[in-house]
């Protein structure tokens, strides 16, 4: 046994090097478009190989009191959504987001279609992180939204009677998800819409995966020069059958636990053809020493040959959900790694800088915060440690890797994974003792 549960800790201990395979759940990130987007379509749209983690958990009861129905088949795995035809008709409907950023700013965008009154409010973190650009972008397509709070944060108060469309600017968001929320439901305007991106856009690849999806449902976006991007009006959704592909950030553990115990660890279902950007974190481990190979339908990375990881500098606007997989696999590195452009992570489930700065010292690193990021100079030995998660699933998750490879280590709050990768700690030690 690789995970121990004791109390309200999941201790992992050393596996040596690890050779398997692994099929993670469906991405989190596609199946909550998917679901945006099925729910606006003319017809009955059935997702296969669809994640139901906390935050999909959330999207679909958002939905729901949206007046979109939904049912569960073949053990969880697939959703079915029957159309709303983006005539979302529910009044006096409060949607509780908890801790689920993506939920919270896509059902803001569909809650100003249809008619009715809607509330939208979070756990105590949401009323934390801004909504203010993608309110105001709403509501200069037409939207009447306003604060029960402190202005550009949740809750919100939703006046719904459709979007009247137009031209928007987007002042640098800090999340990719304003654009993403705002782009799916602009075909349901009623006349084009044309957004102005102001500065640089955080998360691009989100994006794309977001215009892929509705792409791939049949709504085209128009890009044109300028940082524009028009979406025309009176486009609808077509229901069908959509596979949802495994998920890449769930992928990104495994890779690491490659990395750092020696191992080999094959992920079927993903290739570098993938729509998910943070496939390309096995590039970032090809940097750091690891081989990488590929087939048809799978991605598979292997520690280096002679044991020694190398630092990198790098930088992870495109890929942020890695940013603290990398930093757990630069503990094991014998030279310092420099992660940049990710100053964002300050507005995630929790400071995501800070946090990650706190527990690598735990673990004996150095940790140099700078302005965007930060440098990691890892430790002579790592140090045994109860990591705290600040119940943030990527942080049990990432930290776990660490316990493959040195002694010591357990994280606290293990349940917290559930966001995002329910049974995760169970599919680790499957994973790890069986080989698959």
């Amino acid at each position: 046994m690789v995970v121990e549960r004791t109390g309200d800790c999941v201790r992992i201990h050393p596996a040596g090097p690890i050779v398997t395979t692994v099929s993670p759940p469906g991405s989190k990130s596609l199946t909550n478009r998917y679901l945006t987007c099925a729910a606006l379509a003319d017809g009955r749209s059935v997702l296969t190989g669809a994640s139901l983690c906390d935050d999909s958990r959330v999207m679909l009861e958002g939905l729901t009191r949206l007046g979109v129905r939904t049912e569960l088949t073949h053990s969880g795995t697939e959703i079915v959504v029957f159309d709303g035809r983006g005539n979302l008709c529910a009044d006096d409907v409060d949607i509780d987001a908890g801790d689920a950023g993506t939920a919270m700013r896509f059902l803001t965008a569909l809650s100003c279609l249809g008619f009715g009154r809607r509330r939208l409010d979070g756990s105590a973190r949401m009323r934390q992180r801004p909504i203010g650009g993608l309110v105001d972008a709403l509501v200069g397509l037409g939207a009447q939204i306003g604060y029960e709070g402190q202005p550009g944060y949740p809750p919100l108060t939703v006046l719904a009677s459709g979007l009247r469309g137009g031209e928007i600017q987007l002042p640098a968001p800090p999340s990719s998800q304003f654009l993403s929320a705002l782009l799916m439901v602009a075909p349901y305007a009623m006349q084009d819409v044309l957004i102005r991106l102001e500065g640089p856009l955080v998360s691009r690849p989100y994006v794309d995966l977001t215009m892929d999806v509705m792409r791939t449902m049949g709504v085209e976006v128009l890009e044109a020069d300028g940082g524009r991007l028009v979406v025309p009006a009176f486009q609808r959704y077509r229901a069908g059958q959509y596979a949802i592909e495994p998920d890449a950030s769930a992928a990104c553990y495994f890779w690491a636990a490659a990395a750092v115990t020696g191992g080999r660890v094959r992920v079927e279902g993903l290739t570098r053809r993938s729509r998910q950007g943070d496939v390309r974190f096995v590039d970032l481990l090809a940097r750091m020493g690891c081989r990488t190979d590929e087939s048809e339908s799978s991605l598979e990375v292997a520690g280096p040959v002679d044991g020694r990881l190398t630092g990198i500098s790098v930088e992870l606007n495109e890929m942020p959900d890695t940013v603290q997989t990398l930093a757990a696999v630069a503990l094991f590195a014998e030279s310092p790694t420099r992660i940049r452009n990710v100053a964002n992570l300050r507005l995630k489930e929790t400071d995501r800088i800070a946090a990650l700065a706190a527990e690598l010292t735990r673990l004996g690193a150095k940790v140099q915060i700078t302005a965007d990021g930060l440098d990691i100079t890892p430790p002579k030995r790592i140090l045994p440690a109860e990591i705290r998660t600040y119940g943030d699933h990527r942080m049990a998750m990432s930290f776990s890797i660490v316990g493959l490879a040195t002694e010591g280590i357990a994280i606290r709050d293990p349940d917290c994974v559930s966001k995002s990768f329910p049974g995760f700690f169970e599919v680790l030690d499957r994973a790890v003792c069986t080989g698959s």
